[in-house]
């Protein structure tokens, strides 16, 4: 590959450790739950907020691309988990299809290819190859804590740039719209037509593309463009919140996404939401970035 880049410490932000609130106000859940077409339940994992204190560290400036994993597999022989099975998850007309050869460096299956895509974000990413990639680099993933003070910075705002929406700043669903989707129906509409217009590759971007999105720490990327997965299991913040039944039987044996990725809508993507899924999952929208503990003492943190 040309143009290779190494996500080394140089291209990591200094996060300084602070008290934070994670998880998102009810106010916003009402909006959330009365604005789009699932019920509140779904969102309810998102409360009760709850201070948490989240020491300095390191986090990359953006997701891992194909340039960097291929470094990492060249160098260790790794194979992903949709490579050792033969088949990776592809929206088709309708759904999720289980598409023979899809994978990180086939991304819409047997006979794709990662041509012009070297800085994009890797992905066909589960957990384990997440996490085999930040041992090989010396780093870890992020707790969700670390994640999500990374995304809104020390005051809560529904997206990393602030309060209002704006399809301009991120890569997902209605950015390449080019206008707010309202249901599910909408949502098909719009990839019926993007599936038409752009073929079945994922509608992934170069890391960095949307430099107005950027997070208060100057993190690329914290919402949309890929789902990233995080260390810590799935967990309800409380054990009283009012959530999907299937979220409770999910505490413990899943994994989260992070950020929404390239296919969601607007409130998918947001600084709060949390994805729950099998650590085996990956999909041509799921990836991750790395984080690493600070030597504070070496650290210019940002303003």
């Amino acid at each position: 590959m040309t143009d290779t880049i190494a996500e080394g410490r140089a291209n990591m932000v200094a996060i300084p450790g602070g008290r934070v609130l994670i998880g998102a106000p009810g106010a916003h859940l009402d909006q959330v739950g009365d604005a789009q077409p699932y019920p509140r339940t779904w969102f309810a994992d998102e409360s009760p907020r709850h201070p948490c204190q989240v020491a300095p560290f390191l986090l990359d400036r953006h997701p891992v691309t194909n340039a960097s994993y291929d470094l990492f597999v060249r160098a260790s022989g790794y194979r992903t988990e949709a490579e050792q099975r033969g088949f990776g998850l592809v929206y088709g007309e309708h759904f999720w299809e289980e598409r023979a050869g899809a994978c990180w460096r086939s991304p819409s299956g047997a006979g794709s290819d990662l041509t012009g895509r070297q800085r994009h974000p890797v992905v066909h990413i589960a957990r384990a190859d997440a996490e085999a990639y930040c041992a090989w680099a010396g780093k870890r993933l992020p707790t969700e804590a670390e994640w999500e003070y990374a995304a809104h910075g020390s005051t809560w705002r529904p997206w990393p740039w602030g309060e209002d929406f704006d399809p301009a700043c991120v890569n997902c669903a209605e950015h390449w719209a080019g206008r707010l989707l309202g249901d599910l129906t909408d949502w098909h509409r719009w990839w019926a037509q993007q599936r038409s217009c752009q073929g079945e590759r994922p509608a992934t971007t170069p890391v960095g593309t949307f430099p107005d999105g950027d997070s208060p720490f100057g993190l690329a990327d914290m919402a949309g463009n890929v789902a990233e997965w995080i260390a810590t299991p799935y967990r309800l913040y409380a054990p009283e919140v009012n959530c999907d039944p299937i979220l409770r039987l999910a505490q413990g044996r899943y994994g989260v996404l992070r950020g929404g990725g390239w296919m969601n809508m607007r409130w998918q993507v947001r600084t709060t939401e949390r994805i729950a899924c099998h650590p085996t999952y990956s999909t041509w929208a799921t990836g991750f970035r790395c984080a690493a503990d600070a030597d504070t003492e070496q650290l210019d943190f940002p303003s």
